[in-house]
């Protein structure tokens, strides 16, 4: 049953918060999997985002099939090419880069995709990806797609950019400030973006304590991401056992 982002809308409608787990398949061993789903069922967790800029061919379905073993959040890929797509998992954030403009992650990707889609299970979220700047630290988003971010000074066009993705149809929009960026997305970006969407909005990168996943929340933030945060800190799960 195709129901991911019912339940993302049903959660908004009723105001409450939802958390996502990154995990990328690059940095967790099969034999860590069982041990971090298990602290990932224990914590506020909505989701399991699963994926990366630059994962190898055939690392990312023996990753799905491990963490749907122990626990029944659904999984939810977060791609960064075409060989990161398996039907193990429940949906597929469908990105276009709308931070930069390079064809091939606007669009080329996705035509590339679609021999796999065709006859796919997978529940299929179009979303709207908006690269933002990170203290001129280059991410591998960058570098993987050889884009540049949004500065951070250019609120209004950041805030065009998202409401331009929501009338092409994009479901979702997702603001991020890349994998270990330094700083989380500013509050002040985030409710701009928010008072202009009426689509769920989805915040990521940076974001290592709770004072920070609130404060995303209180800017306006529908759905947190957190990854490397996790990874290096167990302390931070146990902050996320309550809200």
């Amino acid at each position: 049953m195709k129901n991911v982002l019912n339940n993302i809308q049903h959660n908004i409608f009723v105001n409450n918060k939802q958390l996502a787990v990154l995990i990328d398949p690059e940095k967790i061993r099969l034999s860590d999997v069982e041990a971090f789903v298990k602290k990932i069922n224990k914590s506020v967790a909505n989701y399991i985002f699963v994926g990366g800029s630059t994962v190898p061919v055939d690392l990312t379905e023996p990753l799905v099939v491990e963490i749907k073993k122990h626990t029944n959040l659904p999984v939810i890929l977060f791609p960064g090419d075409v060989a990161q797509i398996t039907n193990k998992a429940n949906a597929l954030l469908f990105i276009s880069l709308l931070s930069g403009r390079n064809p091939a992650y606007l669009i080329g990707k996705h035509v590339e995709a679609i021999p796999r889609l065709k006859e796919t299970t997978l529940e299929i979220i179009p979303t709207g990806y908006l690269l933002i700047e990170n203290e001129g630290v280059e991410t591998m988003v960058q570098k993987v797609t050889e884009t540049e971010p949004m500065p951070t000074k250019q609120i209004e066009n950041i805030v065009n950019t998202a409401l331009a993705g929501e009338l092409l149809g994009m479901r979702l929009i997702y603001l991020e400030a890349g994998s270990g960026a330094k700083n989380p997305v500013s509050p002040e970006i985030i409710k701009a973006v928010r008072d202009d969407l009426s689509i769920p909005l989805i915040v990521g990168g940076g974001i290592k304590s709770k004072a920070q996943l609130n404060a995303a929340f209180e800017a306006g933030a529908n759905i947190v991401v957190i990854g490397t945060a996790l990874e290096k800190n167990d302390e931070f799960f146990e902050e996320l056992r309550r809200w």
